[in-house]
């Protein structure tokens, strides 16, 4: 298993210094190799209206890490007279990671790759050879070049595992990212082995904006709307920033001090609301995770439910995918089981009690009354006892399986049943009354 440790810097202004020089070292390497792999692609398409074909034209540049590195290596005396000020590592991150973007374009999964701005690109660098690791102590990492960097938290859970030998340290990626430097870890450590769980504890959740969360067993998470509570100090330093004097790009005018004051006050709010948002989510994933066996949730389409300007910054603040996200990883490391349903599956419109779906529920109607079995509940709460039941149905049809029959799942890709006829399930009613 490979897993992250990211750790917040705290180094000193010639560590700064360094760490940003080797950040700009990676991006002059990847604009280079990105300008070179570009240029010999343009002069195939001008030879082709040339007529010239097969062997006539230039061959193709080889985009390997090992290719580019090696390339640039043969170059950087006249582009980079400089690059020994910096690890070796920066030049060969900035060229791996133009392979693999050139790479995931080649495949279909992204575009063509840009060149990274001076201003705009993020402030970034890996390392996988050279001194880097844990410092002497829990409080410093060492970085190649720029020594060793104090920690804002402890890496003692990080060090206990390379010292007992169940650790193996592969890389550091320094970053600048919510006003700070960070370095993360990537780590191998051995798969997990969880525990085996019972299934017997089942929970639905259903999440909402004025709750995070509503639980199948009555229970209401308030959404802290930490942006919401922001808003005030946020415009006021916003406001601050529009009246002085910021950068212009069209007539090259640099930002006033006043200005960047300005602008560290706003990204600082930024940054504690984001903070405690992720604590927050933390908190209520781990504890569902660990108080109930099988956990439902909704395949709900954010990026569309999104566009709504009246509700955008509401659902952005809520982090409904974050939770998704976290809800996936930590269940398969705990052997707990998540389901989510199907995004068409009615848990809103159906009745918890008797099966019965309505046509229609307009957004505004936060109380579920049943035509057939007058049963009346909460919407939410409602909802989250039909995942509940979902979740209960199927992790017994998959306890039902033999074993070695080949039809057994993982319950996380369990859907849910079409919308066209929701199936009725009695049961529910005993879950209503828990």
């Amino acid at each position: 298993m490979i897993r992250a440790y990211l750790f917040a810097l705290d180094p000193i202004d010639q560590q700064a210094d360094a760490m940003r020089s080797h950040c700009g070292a990676q991006r002059v390497a990847y604009n280079w190799c990105l300008a070179r792999v570009l240029a010999n692609w343009a002069q195939r398409s001008a030879e082709q209206t040339y007529g010239l074909t097969g062997e006539q034209l230039t061959p193709w540049i080889d985009t390997s890490a090992y290719s580019l590195r090696k390339a640039w290596n043969a170059a950087k005396e006249q582009v980079a007279p400089w690059w020994a000020e910096n690890s070796k590592e920066a030049y060969a991150s900035g060229c791996a990671n133009l392979s693999t973007a050139l790479g995931n374009r080649k495949a279909g999964r992204a575009r063509m790759p840009r060149f990274k701005s001076k201003r705009r690109a993020r402030l970034t660098c890996r390392f996988t050879t050279g001194a880097f690791g844990l410092g002497p102590d829990c409080r410093h990492i060492r970085l190649p070049v720029i020594g060793l960097v104090r920690t804002h938290e402890s890496t003692r859970e990080l060090t206990r595992h390379v010292e007992a030998g169940t650790a193996r340290v592969r890389s550091v990626t320094l970053s600048f990212q919510r006003g700070r430097w960070h370095g993360s870890f990537s780590v191998e450590l051995p798969d997990p082995v969880p525990t085996e769980r019972t299934r017997g504890r089942v929970v639905g959740v259903d999440l909402g904006i004025k709750s995070l969360a509503v639980l199948s067993t009555g229970e209401t998470v308030p959404n802290p709307r930490h942006l919401d509570l922001a808003q005030k100090a946020l415009r006021r330093t916003q406001r601050a920033c529009a009246r002085r004097r910021g950068p212009d790009r069209r007539t090259r005018v640099e930002p006033s001090n006043r200005w960047r004051k300005s602008r560290a006050r706003a990204d600082r709010i930024h940054t504690r609301v984001a903070n405690l948002r992720r604590d927050a989510i933390h908190q209520l994933t781990t504890r569902l995770v660990r108080e109930f066996d099988v956990i439902a949730i909704e395949d709900l389409a954010v990026a569309n439910m999104i566009r709504n300007r009246r509700l955008a910054r509401r659902i952005a603040d809520a982090s409904w995918a974050e939770i998704r996200r976290q809800l996936t990883y930590k269940t398969q490391r705990t052997g707990a089981e998540l389901i989510v349903a199907d995004r068409w599956f009615a848990s809103s419109k159906t009745c918890s009690g008797c099966g019965a779906a309505k046509a229609k529920l307009a957004l505004s109607e936060r109380t579920h009354a049943c035509v057939e079995c007058g049963i009346v509940l909460d919407r939410d709460v409602n909802a989250a006892i039909n995942l509940a039941a979902l979740a209960a149905d199927r992790a017994q049809l998959v306890r039902e399986q033999p074993e070695g029959t080949g039809v057994r799942r993982p319950l996380a890709d369990a859907v849910g049943p079409p919308r066209e006829e929701p199936p009725a399930q009695p049961h529910r009613r005993e879950m209503v009354s828990r």
